[in-house]
């Protein structure tokens, strides 16, 4: 066996969170494929390493993406550690019920989620003119990952329920392409907007 045979095993046993592999997770949109990065890594925290380079984020692991995006809301800024265990505590409620990988159900909410359409503003003379757009593959996957942490710190407010559980509840809704989904009705009315504007 070469050393590159010993590396590749390696890397392929690596799983996320110590349970989750990520080399069998498929993803149906191909605009999106090549912005999900599926790294095999156990710990989703690159450091930052990657800020401040043309498409850096496209290397960072969407685990971590989703992380990150936890840590905007309030309770949770700046807090890494805090928002890793939520969404670990959420991974592992995903699994629970519906005994699928989560990182499947994952990729299948940010594909459900990322909106096709937006509209932009184009001044003519003193007015203003909304006018529909294509929306890039990296900003579909950024406004999915957005809709899904807002949603579910959202559905946590006021409410019995910890963010894990909203966190998992909105994946599975998002998943399952369900308009009660925060994310998914976002989207629709993105798109609901922007087909107005054509």
């Amino acid at each position: 066996m070469s050393m590159t045979d010993d590396i590749n095993k390696t890397l392929n046993s690596v799983l996320i969170f110590g349970k989750y592999d990520s080399t069998e997770v498929v993803s149906r949109d191909g605009g999106l494929a090549k912005y999900i990065d599926l790294t095999p890594t156990s710990v989703p925290h690159s450091g930052g390493r990657h800020a401040n380079r043309w498409f850096g984020k496209a290397n960072i692991s969407i685990v971590e993406r989703l992380i990150n995006n936890v840590m905007r809301t309030e309770d949770y800024t700046g807090k890494k550690g805090k928002s890793f265990m939520v969404v670990m505590h959420a991974f592992e409620i995903v699994e629970k019920r519906t005994k699928k990988n989560p990182l499947q159900i994952l990729v299948e909410a940010l594909e459900n989620s990322a909106p096709r359409e937006e509209i932009t503003r184009l001044q003519f003379g003193g007015i203003s003119v909304p006018k529909a757009v294509d929306v890039s593959p990296s900003r579909r996957l950024d406004i999915a990952l957005r809709n899904i942490s807002k949603g579910a710190v959202k559905s946590s407010f006021k409410n019995k329920k910890t963010i894990a559980v909203c966190l998992a509840d909105e994946l599975l809704l998002a998943s399952k392409g369900e308009m009660t989904s925060f994310a998914v009705s976002k989207k629709e009315e993105i798109e609901r907007v922007a087909q107005s504007a054509r």
